[in-house]
């Protein structure tokens, strides 16, 4: 009998055994979110680091259960080349894959894909801060203040710190995009509402690798002061060619020599590598809190950067900024509706993004949004590049776009 027992018992133990491997431990629920970007393509100087940005963040969240009870964010990350029907074609994909967020890059693919945002009512965090993505729409949460706020903000710099007595003249330097004209269409809603800035012509540019045509009518028309809306390798060969020029300004708005401003994706850590000594002076218009700056932030990004084995390069690039920003923001979102008990779908997510308030290290400001607010983060960094870094001379909120917005 004692046998027989003690058989039974060893053949319950075996089971026990076989069962305690043969199912799996619990590892929490995933979470699908997906991602296109311009990777390769006309604007991979921006879109790249961008990438890099988002895909760390994410690894971090996983590997360190920042989500809590082993939760984690599934996030493919594709590249779209910066082609709007490849971006729609992604998107498709990722709905059916059931993704809650969607992390998108370009302007045209995000107006091209506006409305669709809207009926399938999903929350979307754009790389591109053209001011129509959240003009008459819902959905769409911008990181930062938007291109327009840059580029309004660098004209009401312009006017605050001009010396003479005429009208700043001002040139355009723009993307041949949505992108480009949206920003200085808004500069010229500011004029109309009373801004004091002239603007004397406007340059799409094009592949041109020489702009010495250009820069030549533009001094000859006395433009003082060339603002930027574009990626940063057409602005390092304007850069470039105004330095061999004798034609940059060596104090800001020098009479007879252009002073070069620009906006979010025109300069950076990424532009100084493009064009070095030429970028001195430069004006840069931004939200994001610059490695350069040796702050608290800054060494967070560059832990992050060096926890995944990233270049110099790419660890110090503010699109890397951006890319983190951008993945941080759907985290939070993810994180509130499940400290709130709230089951994590996009109807959730839509309702927790509109309660947002966090501080990012990557971030000139805080994180906000609410039921009417879309942009999260307002404040922008007016900074200088000087002896081969960006520095950063006053952080701002732009006064006419609020009323250029009041217009609409």
């Amino acid at each position: 009998m004692k046998n027989k027992a003690t058989t039974f018992f060893n053949v319950f133990l075996v089971i026990v055994f076989v069962f305690a491997f043969a199912l799996p431990a619990y590892a929490g629920k995933t979470y699908k979110l997906g991602m296109s970007l311009a990777i390769t393509g006309p604007t991979s100087d921006a879109g790249n680091p961008y990438a890099k940005g988002a895909e760390d963040w994410f690894k971090f969240v996983n590997e360190t259960d920042y989500l809590g009870d082993g939760d984690k964010i599934d996030c493919p990350i594709r590249d779209d080349q910066y082609k709007n029907d490849v971006t729609k074609r992604f998107f498709e994909e990722f709905l059916d894959d059931g993704i809650l967020i969607f992390l998108s890059y370009a302007t045209g693919g995000n107006l091209a894909l506006k409305r669709d945002f809207e009926e399938v009512q999903i929350p979307v965090i754009p790389a591109s801060y053209h001011e129509g993505l959240i003009v008459d729409a819902n959905y769409t949460f911008m990181p930062v203040a938007t291109y327009s706020e840059n580029a309004v903000g660098l004209a009401e710099y312009i006017t605050e710190n001009h010396k003479g007595d005429n009208i700043p003249q001002v040139a355009f330097f723009i993307h041949p995009s949505a992108f480009g004209r949206g920003p200085l269409e808004d500069t010229q809603k500011a004029i109309a509402e009373g801004m004091k800035i002239e603007i004397v012509e406007v340059v799409e540019h094009g592949t041109d690798l020489d702009n010495t045509a250009m820069l030549q009518r533009l001094v000859s028309k006395g433009v003082q002061y060339v603002i930027c809306q574009t990626v940063q390798t057409p602005v390092a060969t304007m850069l470039t060619d105004a330095q061999r020029l004798g034609v940059t300004a060596a104090t800001f708005g020098e009479t007879g020599k252009l002073t070069f401003l620009g906006a979010h994706y025109t300069g950076g850590s990424d532009l100084i590598a493009l064009a070095g000594t030429a970028t001195e002076g430069y004006i840069w218009a931004d939200s994001y809190n610059l490695t350069s700056e040796n702050n608290e932030g800054a060494k967070k990004q560059l832990e992050l950067a060096e926890r995944y084995g990233r270049d110099e390069k790419a660890a110090n690039s503010h699109n890397y900024g951006a890319g983190i920003l951008a993945a941080q923001i759907a985290t939070e979102a993810i994180k509130m509706a499940k400290d709130a008990g709230m089951e994590v779908n996009r109807e959730n997510l839509y309702k927790m993004m509109q309660k947002m308030n966090f501080n990012s290290f990557v971030a000139a400001g805080p994180v906000t949004y609410s039921e009417t607010e879309r942009i999260g983060v307002d404040v922008q960094n007016i900074y200088i590049a000087q002896d081969g870094i960006f520095k950063k001379i006053q952080s701002f909120e732009s006064q006419y776009i609020q009323k250029v917005r009041a217009g609409r």
